[in-house]
């Protein structure tokens, strides 16, 4: 179906098509597309014509998506991060680096989140979940999309020869564009579908269960628990598993200074897969811990059992040394 298009036609609908689709979260490998679509401007007879409809094409589609979830975010809150992280392994990392991001930049992380891979499918709902205004918004996103849009373009453009080189090897082993698209589209999800079964089959082996933990926390002695997640996670569901203390994973070692390398540590943190716990973990034991777990199904895990929660207060006045503590908390029970 691919071959049968105009090649003038053909760069910008697969630059539309890829760029729609990731900005909706799928697995789509999109500046290949792009590059694509500058190499057949480079090409063509009426580059003027040709650049106006892929990045125009490529324009709307991200933004269309974006929008999407942007309201999803404003609507839904904090439980569409959540469905990211089931969406995808590496969506919890994505999550915790663009929480970082936006606490410290706000909404004009949007101008360069698509430069950086999956920080704009999780920025863009995390603007919604954050009530930034859709003028606002919207302004930032279609900034940050029609730079990224014109740095593809402009790489296939510049880059042309090289690319009409690797499309006619294609067509000495007779692959066309279409069977090129299927095969760099199935390599990606292959080899994003591999690192994942990687590491949950790595995660399987050294996770504790939440009843594994109550057991432990009422026979004693009660093993050191950790919240590891960040603070703009903190402040949608400002509650901690009874006794859990939080931590700061860029100052680490100063953090623990005061713990013994032979105490046994729990991690925990709100995505299901429990990938931000896995890889403080791994940090963890290279700095000398040898009992180290990451809960299993994390803090909504333990809240769907119905025990203890304890809520987060207000940092002590002055005191600005470290995320909001557990000093003078009061402990409540989960209905």
């Amino acid at each position: 179906m691919l071959t049968t298009l105009d090649p003038q036609l053909l760069g910008p609908l697969l630059a539309t098509l890829c760029v729609f689709a990731a900005s909706l979260g799928l697995p789509v490998p999109t500046m290949p597309a792009l590059i694509f679509a500058g190499s057949v401007i480079a090409g063509s007879g009426d580059p003027v014509a040709v650049a106006g409809l892929s990045f125009g094409g490529a324009w709307v589609g991200a933004v269309a998506g974006d929008t999407l979830w942007y309201a999803a975010g404003r609507r839904y809150g904090f439980a569409v991060l959540r469905l990211l992280c089931q969406m995808s392994l590496s969506r919890d990392t994505c999550v915790r680096r663009t929480e970082s991001f936006f606490e410290r930049r706000g909404v004009r992380i949007l101008l360069v989140a698509r430069f950086v891979p999956g920080l704009s499918v999780v920025s863009v709902p995390m603007s919604g979940t954050a009530r930034v205004p859709f003028a606002r918004f919207a302004i930032h996103d279609a900034t940050g999309a029609a730079l990224w849009i014109v740095f593809g373009l402009l790489l296939g453009y510049l880059f042309a020869g090289q690319i009409d080189f690797l499309m006619q090897i294609l067509h000495d082993f007779g692959l066309g564009i279409g069977a090129a698209v299927v095969i760099t589209l199935a390599s990606f999800i292959g080899f994003r579908w591999l690192r994942r079964r990687r590491l949950l089959q790595q995660l399987q082996m050294s996770r504790i269960s939440v009843q594994e933990l109550y057991g432990l926390m009422s026979a004693g002695p009660v093993p050191v628990i950790i919240d590891v997640r960040t603070p703009e996670s903190r402040r949608h569901d400002p509650f901690l598993i009874p006794g859990a203390r939080t931590l700061d994973i860029l100052q680490l070692e100063a953090e623990l200074v005061d713990l013994t390398r032979k105490q046994q540590v729990i991690l925990y943190c709100s995505c299901p897969n429990e990938i931000s716990a896995a890889i403080v973990a791994q940090r963890l034991r290279k700095l000398g811990f040898d009992d180290v777990r990451p809960l299993l199904g994390g803090l909504e895990a333990w809240r769907s059992e119905g025990w203890q929660l304890q809520p987060i207060v207000a940092m002590v006045a002055g005191d600005t040394s470290r995320d909001p503590s557990v000093i003078g908390v009061a402990v409540r029970e989960v209905s």
